[in-house]
């Protein structure tokens, strides 16, 4: 029968547990490996969070050196219930006078609550302007005319939902009143050009709908619009529908100048400005619009927050605990320090700019014995008072001569050359990451090593355990001999 044995029976050698300690002792090296790679990840990682802080400032940099931001506008409306305004980069700064007379509105008709149910047929809808002669309808460019089939016993409701489906220009609903449910048409758009007429044709095959019921009465021709007056609501004569409100071109006047647009939200009329009309004014009503400062102001303050930002991040990452003794990620870091230094250089000195100002702490922008910013709200407000100044400061460029550019410019070519492909930002990180690599292969190979060495060890204390274990054996045979021979002599 084949024997049964494990390591340490019979010689009394712990076989396992000196390997496990042996083992310890050669894997000692691993430790300090894996510390150096994790000491190298998190360098990677604060180099990771310092590319996205110094990006952060670049691009707070790149606002101030664009047109967009220094011709950035606000308008004013003296009376917002008249009117209000927006504006977009083509405004430049200047007043207005501005008198509404008229506000655009869509046209608008109703229909008697007798014609329904509606017999069968069509309406047809055209969507124009009135020509000249007050006779017809001229379509509006890109629209032809909608017909919409109406069947026998139609209500309201299903009209509506049939005309609304045609998206003929036309919009359908329904008011309902003592006499019952109206259908009401109201012109999809305001203005003159958006005027409706509609068509109503009886199916020649339907010859039980009563006179009063059938499609024909929804008639409202070209000949009932010219007819139509301002005295609204108003039923015209040729027609069964109530006239309840015209097509017209909103009307205003600007300095002096009239004007006259189909919305109510005018565009274009004021290069840069959109006006929004509100309502009809006796008087003029003042616009303004001015450089808005406020927003100017507010890009300056996050240039100065971005490098707070990325100056106390910088900060934390390269000092040092005395009272524990710590030393932070980036402490001593060569390349760190560079960029502190760097930084500091650049919103330390002057531009060369031809304004008043040539420092930032002439701006009320100072910096400050830990290396950040301080804003002098008050004084940065006055000093946008010369606005071109300040442009100047932060906006100029001058690829000749880089000390002659503004702090914007500087600090955004600083920036790019930091984070572009062979920026040392970049070939830092890039460093980090071959030095996890080459320390990742290096660990891998211990191990294997250690494998070896291990299974080495074991296969020679457990030989050694076998060897052992017979000569305990031959030991306790040759003592229990001795023994015998000695009870034999006795």
């Amino acid at each position: 029968m084949a024997s049964i044995s494990s390591a340490g029976i019979g010689s009394g050698l712990d076989v396992s547990s000196i390997v496990t300690q042996l083992m310890a002792v050669e894997k000692a090296p691993l430790q300090q490996m894996q510390s150096q790679a994790s000491t190298i990840q998190n360098k990677l990682s604060a180099y990771g969070k310092i590319q996205s802080f110094v990006s952060a400032l670049r691009d707070a940099a790149s606002t101030l050196t664009k047109p967009t931001t220094w011709g950035d506008t606000t308008a004013t409306s003296g009376d917002t219930s008249v009117f209000t305004a927006t504006t977009d980069t083509n405004a430049t700064a200047g007043n207005y006078s501005m008198t509404v007379q008229q506000l655009a509105s869509a046209q608008m008709v109703a229909s008697p609550a007798s014609v329904f149910p509606v017999g069968s047929g069509t309406l047809r809808i055209d969507v124009g302007s009135l020509n000249a002669g007050g006779t017809g309808i001229d379509l509006k460019p890109g629209t032809s005319s909608v017909n919409v089939t109406i069947d026998a016993g139609d209500t309201p409701a299903q009209v509506r939902d049939k005309i609304n489906a045609a998206k003929a220009g036309v919009t359908a609903s329904i008011i309902t009143d003592a006499a019952g449910s109206r259908l009401v048409l109201r012109g999809s758009d305001t203005g003159k050009d958006n005027a409706f007429t509609i068509t109503g044709i009886d199916d020649p095959l339907d010859t039980t709908t009563p006179a009063g019921q059938r499609p024909s009465n929804l008639t409202f021709s070209a000949t009932d619009l010219a007819a139509a007056t301002d005295g609204l609501p108003a039923t015209v004569s040729n027609s069964q529908l109530t006239f309840t409100q015209a097509a017209v071109n909103a009307k205003a006047t600007i300095n002096g100048l009239a004007v006259e647009t189909s919305s109510n939200v005018m565009s274009g009329v004021l290069d840069g400005v959109t006006v929004k009309l509100a309502k009809v004014s006796a008087t003029p009503v003042e616009l303004t619009v001015a450089t808005n400062n406020e927003s100017i102001k507010k890009a300056i303050t996050n240039f100065t927050d971005a490098y707070n930002s990325l100056n106390k991040y910088l900060a934390d990452q390269t000092k040092y605990d005395a009272a524990n003794k710590v030393s932070a990620t980036l402490q001593g870091d060569s390349g760190t320090n560079a960029l502190r230094s760097a930084m500091r250089g650049i919103v330390g000195g002057s531009s060369g700019g031809t304004g008043v100002f040539h420092r930032l702490s002439e701006l009320g922008i100072s910096p400050q014995s830990d290396g950040s910013l301080s804003v002098d709200s008050t004084k940065l407000t006055s000093a946008l008072g010369k606005l071109s100044d300040v442009k100047d400061l932060f906006a100029k460029s001058d690829a000749a001569l880089d000390a002659d550019n503004g702090f914007g410019a500087r600090m955004k070519k600083w920036g790019d050359a930091l984070l572009s492909f062979d920026g040392s930002l970049t070939t830092r990180s890039d460093s980090l990451r071959r030095q996890i690599s080459a320390n990742s292969k290096k660990q891998d190979a211990f191990n294997d090593r250690m494998t070896a060495v291990e299974a080495r060890m074991r296969a020679q204390y457990s030989a050694l355990d076998t060897k052992m274990a017979t000569l305990n054996g031959l030991s306790s045979y040759l003592t229990q001999q001795i023994t015998n021979m000695n009870k034999s002599s006795t």
